[in-house]
């Protein structure tokens, strides 16, 4: 046996010992039962001299090999079960598994240029393994008689170690591979070692294989030397540690707003392996991904401050090309790029005033869940109540909904929505936007980018440049208020606006999904809103806009640019937005209906924009609508309340079909149903009771929404059941009243007859 002369004594207990003290549980190679009793404590006594004593390492190796050839009650060659991985798996397909192995790593590549030395070693003794098992393979004649063959015991042990330990290179090939770039240059020391540690394990075993046992040939075991001394040589790692430094270098330098050169940048992606826009928009998202499941939290920090400057780079570098270029003269912009149309929200992750997605859930002492500016703004009006349920609340206390905000986080980074997360307590961040907020070098690097941004646009004649820096524009706005932030302040909003005006569709996507995305913060509703043209050039886009979701989207930035009051009623007395958006619920499909029913519903929380939306035909576009979009319902009721019950009970059909959604509606919709029913009875008075008794069913539709609605639902369909009631009582009244006056009429009639007889 030749002598492992660079064994080192630590290593021995994982490589050979694995065998016999994991059997002694079960869990390995072998059953317990397969060993001889007397075999197994002259083990023990080994290992414990070894220990111990520091016994020759060469003499251990080799009575241990000895005596586990010595074992005896082997199961039959028929018994043995096929996976390779199997404590008695047939030496012949273990042999073709490290053959099939050995070929798989031989052809692995690098995932990153800095890791081709090490991966290149890795295939190098790959090659070189495949050789041998291919000539163990053709001399046993495995590769055709299947189970057969049969190696001798101290080999077939080392040779089940040597497939776990390529079975180990593989997953580590696997791993490597579904990592970003920039994480496994932050990580690519630990790579390095793992690599390292295996090709270790790997050599120690080539070392103990008992090659003259085997019968190899002379140039086959000179193929098994050269792979082991190979696996104890390390590849450099000088220019992986210089790339690695360069790079926390330029974090460094970002950190003190430094704009990093055109040249270095270009460099060190080029190293990086990032050399065109889909590379670097594809390590952006990969990174993105990573950060949000958190698995590598020492290098989070720097993960985060690498997306800003990937964007930066990829802004600088490739001149704000898009990710993926699309031909947009045959393209059907109503079904591509679907990343800024994200599913619905559950609706439990929507706040019960506001009926948007909840930034910052609350819980009141009633127990419902809000959102909590909304919230805080019912409180301030004076009310103590619970909006949901109308119950007298204890106290005004609200308590952070921290699990539901983690889901709705989630929900948005899988989802791809950009909403503003408020940061209301001293939790985990839950989402990207939070860490880079905590992280000086990605804002920054955001600032730049935003700069840079906004400076092209300001400066570009070319439409499609300006089509390339609008869709950057747009992807820099679409999560995190910080880049909204350096976006606006930079002055984008008056740059847009403009552009909404133009006949290339795509430019006016891009431009109106980016007036979307900017609005979501408070302080860029602001600069749309004083920007030249702005409400024009929305209402342009909702009128004559190249597609629908074009006008989808200015329906959906009316809706945000909504949410502050003064801007609510501007809006509002503008009849041409008032018109555009009344015209989308009524013809749109159904994305750009459910928009622009969520925009009639603020628009209508004003009073004085009542009329108008009467006048341009909201009654009607909600009714319509009724049954397809939940929010319909709400507008009815929220017109109701502020005058317009008239103006609803004259729409034909409204009352019947508002009692259908009662019965057929989603818990909300039933509830706004329920809820303008009972407005109309009492601002229209008897005309609008009297249409709700004669729709067939009102009665069951009562009982129904009595027994299985919300709370508040149950109290609206109280209110509804009392309503009927009085009215019912006051037309039987009328009805006795008219049949009382008639009586002397008759009786004086009768008289007279008798007289004249």
């Amino acid at each position: 046996m030749p002598r492992p002369s660079s064994l080192s004594l630590h290593r021995v207990p994982l490589l050979i010992s694995s065998h016999l003290i994991s059997s002694l549980n079960s869990t390995h190679l072998y059953s317990i039962k397969s060993y001889n009793p007397f075999v197994l404590l002259h083990l023990r006594l080994l290992f414990g001299l070894y220990w111990k004593l520091e016994l020759d390492l060469d003499r251990v190796v080799y009575r241990l090999i000895t005596a586990a050839a010595e074992m005896d009650n082997i199961a039959t060659i028929d018994a043995w079960p096929s996976s390779p991985y199997s404590s008695s798996a047939p030496d012949g397909e273990v042999l073709r598994s490290l053959h099939r192995l050995a070929r798989d790593l031989s052809a692995a590549e690098a995932p990153a240029p800095f890791l081709r030395p090490v991966f290149a070693a890795v295939a190098r003794r790959a090659r070189l393994l495949a050789a041998v098992f291919d000539d163990l393979l053709l001399c046993g004649g495995a590769a055709a008689a299947g189970p057969l063959l049969l190696l001798p015991r101290s080999a077939s042990l080392c040779l089940r170690e040597v497939l776990l330990v390529l079975q180990r290179f593989k997953a580590l090939v696997a791993d490597c591979a579904a990592r970003s770039r920039m994480r496994l240059l932050l990580q690519s020391d630990e790579v390095a070692a793992r690599a390292g540690e295996l090709q270790h394990d790997l050599a120690t075993l080539l070392d103990l294989l008992p090659v003259a046992d085997l019968g190899l040939a002379d140039d086959v075991a000179d193929l098994l030397a050269l792979a082991s001394r190979q696996c104890r040589r390390r590849a450099g790692a000088a220019e992986v540690v210089e790339l690695k430094s360069g790079v926390l270098a330029l974090i460094h330098e970002v950190e003190r707003e430094i704009v990093p050169g055109r040249e270095r940048l270009e460099g060190i992606l080029e190293e990086v392996g990032i050399n065109d826009p889909a590379s670097c928009s594809d390590e952006i998202e990969t990174l993105e991904r990573e950060i949000g499941e958190l698995v590598a939290e020492r290098w989070t920090p720097s993960m985060v401050a690498l997306v800003g400057l990937l964007r930066y780079a990829k802004c600088v570098l490739f001149s704000a090309a898009t990710p993926r270029p699309v031909d947009y003269s045959k393209a059907d912009l109503d079904d591509d790029d679907g990343a800024d149309e994200p599913p619905s929200p559950p609706v439990d992750f929507r706040c019960p005033i506001s009926l948007e997605l909840m930034r910052d859930p609350v819980v009141a002492s009633s127990g419902q869940t809000y959102d909590r500016e909304s919230i805080a703004r019912w409180f301030g009006s004076g009310k103590s109540t619970c909006p949901k349920t109308g119950q007298k609340l204890a106290n005004l206390e609200l308590v952070p909904n921290k699990a539901l905000k983690t889901l709705i986080a989630r929900w948005c980074r899988e989802n791809g929505v950009a909403v503003e997360v408020v940061d209301g307590g001293k939790a985990e961040p839950a989402s990207l936007s939070v860490a880079v907020a905590a992280n000086k070098a990605a804002l920054e690097a955001a600032r730049m980018t935003a700069s840079f941004l906004v400076k092209k646009l300001s400066a570009t004649f070319s439409p499609e440049a300006t089509k390339r820096v609008v869709h950057e524009i747009r992807q820099l706005a679409k999560s995190g208020s910080d880049n909204r932030a350096f976006i606006g302040e930079a002055g984008a909003a008056a740059l847009i606006v403009p552009l909404l005006r133009s006949e290339d569709s795509a430019l006016q996507l891009n431009a109106v999904t980016a007036l979307l995305n900017l609005s979501i913060l408070e302080a860029n509703k602001r600069r749309i809103m004083h920007a030249e043209g702005a409400v024009d050039a929305l209402c342009h886009v909702m009128r004559s806009g190249a597609s629908w979701r074009a006008k989808e989207n200015a329906a959906a930035t009316v809706l945000s640019l909504a949410a502050v009051h003064a801007y609510r009623r501007r809006l509002g007395r503008n009849a041409r937005v008032v018109e555009a958006v009344v015209e989308l619920a009524r013809t749109g499909p159904p994305s750009t209906k459910k928009d622009a029913l969520a925009a009639l519903l603020s628009l209508s929380g004003e009073r004085e924009n009542i009329g108008r939306l009467v006048e341009a035909g909201a009654a009607e576009a909600s009714v319509s609508a009724i049954g397809e979009e939940e929010a319909a319902a709400a507008v009815l009721a929220s017109l109701a309340k502020r005058g317009g019950a008239e103006a609803i009970v004259a729409v034909d059909g409204a009352v019947a079909r508002l009692v259908a959604e009662m019965r057929r509606g989603t818990e909300w919709s039933r509830e706004c149903a329920a809820a303008a029913l009972v407005l109309l009875c009492r601002r229209a008075g008897a005309k609008a009771a009297a249409q709700v008794m004669a729709v067939s069913g009102v009665e069951w539709a009562i009982w129904e929404l009595l027994g299985t609605g919300t709370e508040r639902a149950r109290r609206k369909a109280a209110s509804l059941g009392r309503a009927c009631r009085r009215w019912a009582a006051a037309a039987n009244a009328a009805s006795a009243e008219r049949s009382t006056t008639e009586c002397p009429t008759v009786s004086g009639a009768a008289t007279a007859v008798t007289t004249a007889s």
